[in-house]
């Protein structure tokens, strides 16, 4: 074996084939692609082998998309045979009309069809209970192994070499740097590895001191003996009956996701162990956990109550906490990772190689792939505890409804601010967002009345507290607790020339200035999206999302490793609580607290005592009303918050929460990260011109049109209580020309708002599909409250 090769990619899978071909696809050559024993003999064999295109994402919904385009081209048994999802209640058909309304801004023809069509393509089922269904002609299905074969033999003849029956040992990393790999046939030393290890992908991770936060589930689904002579028939899902079928010669496979689950290896205080010698294996049938969902297929196919079973597969496959993929480049430089499919790897297989070989060769992925990125994960994230609490969850939810609002219960309460205990007595209804506890609303700000409730999905976990907070926050004033917000701190020599390459706007201002900024990629699209706060001459403070702190972290530590900048970039995020007081009184309550003036301007900070407490107050809002956000040290925080409460109750002050912002924040057109901006949107299409300095040098300026076609648009609707909620289809003269970004409902300007990025102008009528009805709307100039 050669002792050396560019790129190592480490598991002969699906996954590691795809990435081998579109590497090879890219003119990458030096490749070589390891397998512990032969093409296949991890989770792919085992696989069920549907490919459905559809998801509530559009970035894996494009990457599917693709997967289908590319199959279409291989020799690996791909049937275009379509696919139904049936819904057995209302609610469930609530939910396939509101996809059906993604997929016209994709271009999938995904259609409603009736029961009796839905029949007619399927014979075999029983519509008793079944209210209504989708069909989507372009899913299908493929043989797992013959498109891993098929892609393995296009890599080989475009120069990638594959080596089976080699056991990796071990990754050599120096300073903080992948160069080798360890195996049973000799080093190989390397510029870069692909982790594609599939259920062994959090031990090969573990080999580079990185933790891949995957547990390996056993999913088991059963192939029948034949007994029908259709052909052609439609892979069929009934997610209210947890079930799945698809066409095996004249017979049927069927599976699904119990829920009691079971996870394999993995345990509370120990991390998967995957025995060396599970090569092509399968585990024992579990006949009692598969009852469930045998149980339900007899509703839906009757027949399978009377056909014999050739045989119950139960194959470990590797979940994340969140259904989400890891891919992306971990801690470790040139330490990549191509893992945890969640069992829907086969459809996203060749769109997980095209973006990862993109990603390898370019240094950035093409598309927003955030929520897939293997750094979203936080520290939390180390503990085998916590992360199979979180995947087993997800298991056995995986076809539940995810209504807007709907919150995760495993592994909670972990993080929390100093004034949790304070807003647990006081009636708050909590959130979680990257381990944090975060106030929603809070129960005791509820009003009788229901005259505000959207429409729909929208308000089925709706509050009248959240226009309460609203309002008040309006009219008086506002305390939020924000101690969630990632705080980065970047100082040394270097940390003023490095954020003023990776920003857009001018950070290295004086002491005291805070500044809003984006930091771009190369290609122009907004990386992150945060405020910087010059503390010193060598110390800037930077605050960003909660769920984008290991993001930002992440880009920034690259950065300046590729710059050879030595500042240092840490997270402090738990140091540090953060309160929000904002509204027309807020100056009354902040007053009589502190000796300090408070006359220092907007987008500025400085240090006051509030009561008993030292500060830092930046003059910031992301309400649109006056205020300050306050930043103690942590063991300050119960005393500052219950300090600004009992100040504050005399002047109208009400304790409020996320939603209640997300509300403000809609009427006034601020933007948030990961919805309305994202690593394909520019500076100058978002409408954040402002921030954009072009007398400097930064990181995606040539890349950047001052004048682009579409722009991010704020729009009304003319339903109040038709409320668009994200990825809903906007059309112009009758075309569908965008999806929405985000969107709610606005409690001062009384009126149902969402954005969209458009080729339109102020005045120009849109509509606006919710939940299957076009609402009409038009483009309305942004802020809509002064």
């Amino acid at each position: 074996m050669s002792d050396s090769a560019r790129i190592v990619i480490i598991g002969g899978g699906v996954g590691g084939a795809s990435v081998a071909y579109h590497l090879a696809q890219l003119g990458e050559r030096d490749v070589v692609l390891l397998e512990r024993d032969e093409l296949t003999s991890g989770s792919t064999f085992h696989s069920a082998g549907l490919v459905g295109q559809l998801r509530a994402d559009p970035t894996l919904t494009r990457m599917n998309q693709y997967s289908v385009e590319l199959y279409r081209t291989l020799d690996a048994g791909w049937t275009e045979c379509g696919g139904i999802k049936l819904a057995s209640t209302p609610e469930r058909m609530a939910e396939i009309r509101r996809q059906i309304g993604w997929a016209r801004t994709f271009g999938l023809p995904l259609e409603e069809i009736s029961v009796a069509e839905a029949v007619e393509l399927f014979p075999l089922m029983d519509p008793a209970g079944v209210v209504g269904a989708a069909y989507l002609p372009t899913d299908g299905q493929i043989d797992p192994s013959q498109l891993c074969y098929a892609l393995a033999s296009r890599a080989r003849e475009a120069g990638v070499t594959v080596r089976t029956r080699t056991r990796v040992l071990g990754i050599t990393v120096e300073r903080g740097r992948v160069t080798g790999v360890r195996t049973d046939q000799g080093d190989l030393a390397c510029e870069i590895v692909v982790n594609c290890g599939g259920m062994f992908a959090a031990e090969i991770g573990r080999m580079a001191g990185v933790r891949v936060p995957i547990v390996p589930m056993s999913h088991q689904y059963v192939v029948s003996d034949a007994f029908h002579d259709h052909t052609g028939l439609p892979t069929l899902r009934d997610p209210d009956l947890l079930i799945y079928y698809r066409q095996e010669v004249q017979g049927l496979v069927m599976g699904g996701y119990e829920r009691q689950c079971a996870p394999w290896t993995a345990g509370q205080n120990a991390y998967d162990a995957v025995p060396g010698d599970f090569n092509g294996r399968l585990l024992p049938e579990d006949w009692p956990r598969f009852e469930e969902i045998s149980d339900n297929s007899r509703i839906r196919v009757p027949a399978m109550a009377d056909v014999g079973i050739r045989k119950l597969i139960n194959g470990p496959e590797a979940f994340t906490p969140d259904n989400e993929f890891c891919l992306g480049e971990t801690e470790v430089a040139g330490f990549f990772v191509a893992a945890g499919f969640c069992a829907h790897g086969i459809a996203g297989a060749g769109g997980i190689g095209k973006v990862m070989a993109e990603w390898i060769v370019e240094g950035e992925p093409s598309m927003d792939l955030w929520h897939m990125d293997v750094r979203r994960f936080g520290r939390h994230y180390r503990s085998p505890s916590y992360t199979i609490k979180r995947a087993v969850e997800n298991y056995e939810t995986y076809y539940d409804i995810r209504y807007p609002g709907h919150e995760r219960s495993a592994g909670r309460p972990l993080r929390v601010s100093p004034a949790y205990g304070w807003h647990a007595a006081h009636g708050a209804v909590f959130g979680e967002k990257s381990g944090w506890e975060r106030v929603n609303y809070y129960a005791a700000n509820e009003h009788p009345g229901e005259e505000e409730r959207p429409d729909g999905w929208a308000g089925r976990l709706w509050s009248s507290a959240i226009g309460a907070e609203h309002r008040a926050t309006r009219t008086a004033a506002g305390l939020f607790d924000e101690s969630s917000f990632a705080k980065i701190e970047v100082t040394g020599p270097d940390a003023a020339e490095l954020l003023e390459w990776v920003c857009d706007n001018r950070v290295a201002r004086h002491v005291g200035a805070v500044t809003y900024t984006q930091a771009l990629n190369r290609r122009g699209g907004i990386e992150c999206d945060f405020t910087v706060t010059r503390r010193g001459e060598q110390e800037f403070l930077i605050v960003t999302g909660t769920a984008f702190g290991a993001h930002d972290l992440g880009w920034l530590r690259k950065q300046a490793a590729l710059t050879g900048s030595t500042a240092r970039i840490a997270d402090v995020t738990g140091q540090y609580a953060c309160f929000a007081l904002w509204g027309p009184r807020a100056r009354d309550v902040l007053g009589g607290l502190s000796p300090d003036p408070l006359d220092f301007p907007f987008m500025s900070a400085r240090e006051l005592t509030v009561g008993d407490v030292p500060v830092l107050a930046l003059r910031v809002t992301f309400v649109g009303e006056h205020g300050w956000e306050l930043y103690c040290s942590s063991e300050y925080g119960l005393a500052l918050w219950q300090t600004l409460w009992r100040a504050g109750e005399p002047h109208g002050l009400v304790a409020g929460g996320y939603r209640a912002i997300d509300s403000l924040r809609l009427e006034k057109g601020y933007r948030v990260w990961g919805a309305d901006l994202g690593p394909e949107t520019t500076p100058y299409e978002a409408g954040l011109g402002f921030c954009v300095k072009t007398d400097k040098d930064f990181l995606g300026r040539d890349a950047l049109d001052p004048a682009p076609a579409r722009r991010l648009r704020c729009l009304t609707l003319r339903d109040p209580r038709a409320v668009a909620l994200g990825n809903e289809p906007v059309r112009v003269d009758g075309r569908v020309a965008a999806r929405v970004t985000s969107g709610g409902y606005g409690y001062t300007a009384r009126e149902s708002i969402a954005y969209a990025y458009l080729e339109a102008e102020p005045g120009t009528p849109v509509e606006v599909e919710v939940e299957g009805r076009w609402v009409p709307g038009v483009v309305v100039k942004s802020p809509l409250v002064p």
